[in-house]
């Protein structure tokens, strides 16, 4: 078991613990891999009544996948490196959904990328007063994968694809308004409520006893705006609407859009269009397909360099290819992804 993130049974509890802080506990392939046997075992044990992940310090629970290494392996053109982090990730994230016991996330403090796939998809998903929400992808090159192919659209209104284009980031009262948290616990209570769960209650009621109101969300002002902008049939009909609102918001929002990789906004809004009438697992093919394609792509490894590396913030994009609808549509080279 890797140091980076450690597993352990309290009572009636399983644990995870996502153990790298100073880099704001993003996701790694090994701990994929360590997470995913873990929950099966689990998953066979009558004595574990519920499986809790969180991560370790008070920052982040988790703030994305682990970009360095999947930027270093495709300057490396390390393809098997590539499509490993990718189908294992993603597998994780079908075996977290399917999970048959009640998976719980504690998102407290940044839950970015990567940490939105193992938290979004379990049966609850806890905000707490330092919770920050996004799904920022299109501002390095990518599209906002990890199933957002699937919980985006089925967010109220057109909030996932405002979501899924822009990056925004979101507080606990607004991701818990949206449905990405289903419960609000002050981060002082956590504790609390980890002993509580661990004597092995019924987790809806215990998580029900700990629920509070987080109070208004800034969003739900907005969203008949977002309803109206990004409910368009294409990508430039949001932008021409955007273009057209009078709200000073909506043109903030525009040119928050217009910073962001062409090809990754023309992805990110065909994946969430066709994500609405797949199930899970279609959903999570399409993906592969997808990543095996954008990873590769000019626009990722130059997105990563502008805001990771040299950290000028100044990515030179590229327009998208014209052949982006056979990423879609043709099957990556290697097959689809296979599911135990």
């Amino acid at each position: 078991m890797t140091s980076e993130i450690h597993f352990e049974r309290l009572g009636r509890l399983g644990r995870i613990v996502l153990d790298r802080p100073k880099a704001l506990n993003a996701l790694t392939l090994d701990q994929v891999h360590a997470i995913h046997p873990q929950l099966a075992e689990w998953a066979a044990d009558s004595m574990v009544g519920a499986i809790i992940i969180e991560g370790a310090g008070d920052k982040a629970f988790c703030a994305g996948g682990d970009i360095r290494a999947l930027h270093d392996a495709c300057k490396a053109e390390d393809h098997p490196f590539v499509e490993a982090f990718y189908r294992d990730e993603y597998r994780l994230n079908r075996r977290i959904k399917t999970c048959p016991k009640p998976y719980v996330a504690l998102i407290d403090g940044i839950v970015m990328g990567g940490g939105v796939g193992v938290s979004v998809h379990g049966a609850a998903r806890v905000a707490t007063e330092r919770t920050l929400f996004a799904m920022p992808e299109t501002g390095i090159g990518f599209f906002p994968d990890v199933g957002g192919s699937y919980f985006l659209p089925r967010l109220p209104g057109a909030i996932g694809m405002y979501l899924g284009l822009t990056g925004a980031r979101l507080k606990a009262a607004d991701t818990f308004w949206a449905g990405i948290a289903t419960h609000y616990v002050p981060s002082a209570r956590l504790e609390e409520l980890r002993a509580a769960l661990a004597e092995g209650g019924e987790v809806a009621a215990v998580l029900a006893a700990f629920h509070q109101d987080p109070g208004p969300a800034p969003l739900a002002d907005k969203q008949d705006i977002i309803d109206s902008c990004f409910a368009a049939d294409s990508l430039e009909a949001i932008l021409a609407r955007l273009d057209a609102h009078r709200d000073p918001w909506a043109a903030e929002t525009l040119a928050l859009i217009r910073s962001k990789s062409p090809t990754a906004l023309a992805v990110a809004f065909e994946q969430i269009k066709r994500g609405a009438a797949l199930d899970f697992d279609g959903c999570m093919n399409m993906e592969f397909r997808l990543a095996l394609h954008v990873a590769l792509a000019p626009d990722f490894a130059e997105g990563i360099r502008a805001l990771l590396v040299d950290r000028d913030n100044k990515p030179a994009w590229g327009p998208p290819p014209a052949d982006l609808a056979a990423w879609f549509d043709n099957p990556a080279a290697c097959g689809d992804l296979t599911f135990d």
